[in-house]
């Protein structure tokens, strides 16, 4: 068994964009400049934007960090992105997911310039992705994607397993996994809440992404020997041994199931990170594609 270490592969994108940065500068282009919105306390959420700060910050792009109380309204949200997509500084943005629940997060999601959505949730970006055509892929499961690429995983003619439909990262990368190109050429199936004979199906799998948050879910019973694993699940659950009270906990019964594994992720450290680099990406390429 060997781990997919996506922090450190991660580190190595992150290299490469610190080079390009340095670049730019030399040659008096424009630094990218990213920009997060972050409504609410969510712990989770704001471990996640903290982390996408520093990650500018290491790069060397430029970042802004704008909060706000979970009591904002839809019509201020909404107001805020509009003067986002429209201030040139700004390359891209983002808006922490999940919204209160008096936000719609599909309206908000489709208010933001598909040319400034780093994340790749706008729906232009998304069926751009699905005809392969220019955009931004979602950071997640191009994240995926860029591990198994950068560690050398064979993907072309293997079937892949994913585990939950989520549009954030089950539909995507299974549309991705699919795709003619390397990697790719996976025969992909789909699975979520309503599949009937799950275990046997993940069973066949020579790749299973693990994306339906449910810590735990993915038994060693339901992995073949030899395959590959990726865990996209981070759930905190309760743990009084740490000092914080808690830890994150994948949707793969860790333990139990690397010992089987050819490679798998852990967590932390495994998609997380490379969700990450993929959004810095994305962030490089919003402003490369504008010729700045």
């Amino acid at each position: 068994m060997q781990l997919l270490d996506g922090k450190k592969t991660a580190a190595s994108i992150r290299e490469e964009l610190t080079l390009a940065v340095k670049n730019r500068k030399e040659n008096g282009q424009k630094i990218p400049h990213l920009a997060a919105i972050l409504v609410g306390n969510d712990g989770g959420s704001m471990t996640y934007v903290n982390a996408k700060v520093k990650a500018c910050e290491e790069i060397g792009f430029e970042s802004t960090l704008i909060r706000y109380d979970d009591t904002i309204t839809e019509e201020e949200l909404l107001r805020k992105i509009n003067e986002l997509n429209n201030d040139d500084a700004i390359d891209g943005f983002i808006v922490q997911l999940p919204l209160p629940k008096h936000i719609n997060e599909l309206k908000v999601t489709q208010a933001v310039d598909p040319t400034k959505d780093v994340d790749g949730f706008h729906p232009q970006n998304l069926g751009n992705m699905v005809l392969n055509l220019p955009g931004f892929l979602p950071a997640t499961p191009a994240g995926i994607v860029e591990l198994l690429k950068r560690n050398n995983i064979e993907t072309s003619g293997k079937h892949c397993v994913v585990i939950g439909r989520s549009n954030i990262v089950g539909s995507p990368v299974s549309i991705l996994l699919a795709r003619n190109t390397n990697p790719g050429n996976c025969t992909v199936t789909l699975t979520h809440s309503r599949t009937k004979n799950l275990t046997e199906i993940c069973q066949q799998a020579d790749i299973i992404v693990a994306a339906i948050g449910k810590p735990g879910y993915v038994k060693a019973e339901m992995v073949k020997e030899g395959a590959v694993v990726v865990d996209v699940g981070t759930t905190r659950v309760d743990d009084p041994s740490r000092e914080r009270g808690w830890r994150l906990c994948g949707d793969v019964d860790f333990e139990n199931v690397a010992p089987k594994c050819s490679f798998i992720t852990p967590v932390p450290g495994g998609v997380g990170p490379m969700t990450i680099a993929s959004l810095m990406i994305n962030t490089l390429r919003a402003v490369e594609l504008k010729g700045l």
